[in-house]
């Protein structure tokens, strides 16, 4: 019946003389792909057609797959006070940048929604199916891929500090330093705390890290230069190493996953 009502869909976009309206150029599982949305999937990543046309047939056959997943509402409203407070901003506030720059708020609740459901369907479809590695898969990794653990000698920071966690948001915010305590250092990468260190490195130069909570104050660096090349030591990188072969298996468990559901879905790939 399925294949039935398909052909009855594309004999409506027929025209006598034979050619498609809109240039549908595949149907996934009863929606359609022009040949428009391949070429600009073509021209924003710089690849082939046939690579274009495999990431929308994944992205149809992922839509398919997370149709019956659903976002509690309050989850969405949740996930985008964290992204707010992560930014040092009120949800208002962000409302409004959003609307400056053209995107609706439903629209942006919508891209949230979408992320939640991938996060969900990763999470229950494929994570899940991932053992956790043994030692010696991750020397194995370490050893075939050390230029991923290359990392500076030492790093120069500005450490501020302040009294209040509201007082350090305000400074984040306006980066006015009244009643901030300040000091510059240089500390060596091995010195450093394995949190602190990862955060440093994700952090670009002349820019602030995160703000941490130290007990009796909140404390942010200012990241000025990261300087030399070291190889992190095999037991110093194991948190670094084991993310990392997760990050690979997670890719081919996904490409593994869609391959088979591929397989078995209604692809039609319309003859021009």
């Amino acid at each position: 019946m399925k294949k039935l009502l398909l052909f009855g869909f594309l004999t409506l976009l027929t025209l006598t003389h034979g050619k498609i309206v809109d240039g549908i150029a595949c149907v996934v599982e009863g929606e359609c792909i022009t040949s428009a949305e391949i070429r600009a999937v073509q021209t924003q990543y710089a690849i082939s057609r046939q690579e274009a046309l495999d990431l929308l047939i994944k992205d149809r056959l992922q839509k398919s797959a997370m149709k019956n997943i659903v976002i509690d509402e309050k989850v969405i409203d949740s996930k985008i006070a964290a992204i707010a407070a992560q930014n040092n901003l009120t949800v208002p506030k962000m409302q409004k940048i959003l609307k400056e720059q053209g995107t609706s708020w439903e629209t942006y609740r919508s891209n949230v929604r979408n992320a939640l459901k991938k996060e969900k369907f990763f999470k229950e479809h494929i994570l899940t199916n991932i053992p956790e590695p043994s030692e010696d898969e991750l020397k194995l990794y370490y050893q075939n891929h050390k230029e991923q653990f290359v990392v500076p000698n030492s790093v120069n920071l500005i450490e501020y500090s302040a009294k209040s966690e509201q007082q350090m948001k305000d400074f984040l915010r306006t980066k006015n330093t009244k009643g901030m305590q300040s000091r510059h250092i240089t500390k060596a990468t091995k010195t450093l705390n394995p949190t602190l260190f990862s955060t440093i490195l994700q952090t670009q130069d002349d820019s602030y890290t995160r703000p941490f909570n130290a007990g009796d104050r909140y404390i942010t660096y200012k990241v000025l230069s990261k300087n030399g090349e070291t190889t992190m030591p095999f037991k110093s990188a194991i948190g670094a190493i084991t993310a990392r072969w997760k990050q690979q298996q997670q890719t081919k468990a996904i490409k593994d996953y869609f391959e088979k559901l591929k397989t078995n879905a209604d692809v039609q790939y319309i003859k021009r």
